[in-house]
């Protein structure tokens, strides 16, 4: 019988790095009907490789792409999730952001490391099995998903339509770290209203747009007050990503003499599991009642953003000693040699992924473990070669760990 050390040095370098380079060049924007393109073109490659195939409808003409390879019976099954819709190219590029380029360290592109690189590893893991004859006990399924950048509808709608497993594991972009911890993501919009006068006056004025300047670092350096465990703690962060501010809640802006009585901010909190928005947004509260305080004559709110069309992207929560988290340890381990950077790692723990669908609604146990990450949402996205192919043999192993080699 052919051993998983063997296995591993019959990953087919160039050919891995070709389906990847042929991901890429698939514009596959959010939202847009290059979306379902990529998805078509992955339910063919995952037939030609031989497994039961389905193109799940999701909202719309929107898809998922889901391929499951079936096992002989007996053994555990394993899920694998990532997205394939990509954000959109922004300026400062040197290279073509859908033109595969590859030089002797990277592999370029829109959307490489966020996250076509982890859908692209757990594809040519299942396919360097099939090519080398093994067979698993126990079924892998893939599921490459759409609108992960609109709160996950993709993986939710695969869930509640059945799509499960024993184990999952979800591809985002961790630089090969596992991530046993992510906080869940909210929206939240401020609003304060001050009082107007003209900058003759202004010392009778109580300014919105000073007021909101001595706030956006109180908020940043913001934990919230139901963190159970440090480690909780530290996966909770506020952040302010846009500020209006002018005359009245229209926001005139025609007169700049006059101190503006009005702003508004839009931000996103970041909580763990078992922590509640509704206590993210009252202890928010509670930093503009002091602001008030300190601002006689101000007043200040906060609520939450919501879309009816859109979830929000839920925490997630794996113990350290679970079976998928030993299993990939074991498996990073086997072809690196040290130990898996393992637990609420930054920047990764910030991310909100579709994995917190698969814990909050599937029920799964899992791990969140891809490459990519360094590179990610810049100019120049892209992933080191020598981490894409690493999580393919880290995933190849995980299968045969978690599934049996028949």
């Amino acid at each position: 019988m052919t051993s998983v050390t063997e296995l591993v040095g019959k990953v087919d370098e160039k050919a891995c790095l070709d389906i990847l380079a042929d991901m890429v060049r698939h514009k596959s924007y959010s939202e847009t009907p290059g979306e379902r393109v990529l998805a078509e073109h992955m339910a063919n490659v995952m037939r030609g490789m031989g497994l039961e195939v389905e193109l799940q409808p999701v909202v719309g003409e929107r898809v998922n792409a889901i391929g499951i390879w079936r096992g002989t019976g007996g053994g555990k099954s394993v899920l694998f999730n990532g997205h394939l819709d990509t954000n959109p190219a922004t300026e400062g590029w040197t290279v073509d952001p859908w033109g595969s380029v590859v030089d002797d360290e990277f592999i370029y592109g829109i959307g490489v490391s966020n996250m076509k690189a982890g859908d692209a590893s757990s594809l040519c893991a299942v396919k360097t099995l099939i090519d080398n004859g093994i067979r698993l006990k126990g079924d892998v399924i893939l599921t490459y998903v759409i609108g992960e950048l609109q709160g996950g509808i993709g993986t939710l709608q695969a869930v509640r339509a059945g799509t499960r497993a024993d184990y999952f594991i979800n591809s985002e972009p961790t630089d090969l770290q596992a991530i046993t911890m992510h906080a869940a993501a909210f929206t939240f919009i401020i609003e304060l209203e001050g009082v107007t006068r003209h900058l003759s006056k202004r010392e009778a004025a109580v300014d919105a747009i000073r007021a909101a300047c001595e706030l956006i670092p109180e908020l940043g350096d913001m934990t919230f007050s139901d963190a159970p465990t440090a480690e909780h703690r530290s996966v909770n962060r506020v952040h302010v990503g846009v500020m209006h501010g002018a005359l009245g809640r229209d926001l005139h802006e025609w007169r700049p003499p006059q101190v503006a009585d009005f702003v508004r901010l839009k931000g996103s909190g970041r909580y763990g599991p078992g922590q509640t928005r509704e206590n993210a947004l009252a202890d928010i509260q509670k930093v503009l009642d002091g602001l008030c305080e300190r601002h006689p004559g101000m007043k200040a709110k906060v609520f939450a953003e919501t879309r009816n069309d859109q979830p929000t992207m839920p925490a997630f929560a794996v113990d350290k000693d679970a079976r998928i988290v030993k299993s990939i340890n074991a498996a990073y381990e086997a072809v690196r040699g040290e130990k898996q950077p393992t637990g609420a790692i930054a920047p990764p723990a910030f991310f909100g992924t579709d994995a917190g669908h698969l814990w909050a609604e599937g029920g799964m146990e899992g791990i969140v473990c891809g490459p990519g990450g360094r590179y990610n949402t810049m100019p120049d996205e892209r992933v080191d070669i020598v981490d894409y192919l690493d999580m393919i043999r880290i995933y190849l192993i995980t299968m045969t760990d978690i599934c049996e080699i028949a």
